[in-house]
């Protein structure tokens, strides 16, 4: 498998480990954005979070939030893209926690919003609740 995440979970990739469970791995990313910021992954393959299990998703937030208070820090960010378009490098479901000490490093985020319609809203709404398993 050519997976950098999966073959760091097999141990043929070394990485800096900072945390494991049965079903997922933390440890340091080696392009951090500051000090502390660590990735935790599903032990499972997956590249989008839609494509987990549950068992795997369940597992993920409450690593992330162990390490996250690990690192001290006050400010974070907790992050996951899904997809080349929505900023995902690796095709490994992945959760970044940055720690955020100042205006300088961290992540840095623009959020472009638009103008839609309470009608159009609920619309959508409507068409989500009804896609829901």
């Amino acid at each position: 498998m050519s997976c950098i995440f999966c073959r760091i979970i097999k141990g043929e990739i070394p990485c800096i480990k900072i945390a494991e469970t049965a079903k997922s791995l933390a440890f340091m990313d080696i392009a951090p954005t500051s000090k502390g910021h660590a990735l935790v992954i599903p032990k499972e393959h997956g590249e989008r979070l839609t494509d987990l299990s549950d068992e795997s998703c369940a597992d993920l937030l409450p690593l992330a939030k162990r390490v996250a208070k690990a690192t001290g820090a006050e400010n974070f960010n907790i992050l996951q893209n899904n997809g080349r378009l929505a900023h995902q490098e690796v095709g490994h479901v992945h959760v970044h926690v940055i720690p955020k000490p100042n205006t300088e490093f961290g992540l840095v985020v623009g959020w472009p919003s638009f103008s839609i319609s309470k009608e159009e809203l609920s619309e959508l709404g409507e068409q989500i609740r009804s896609r829901m398993e």
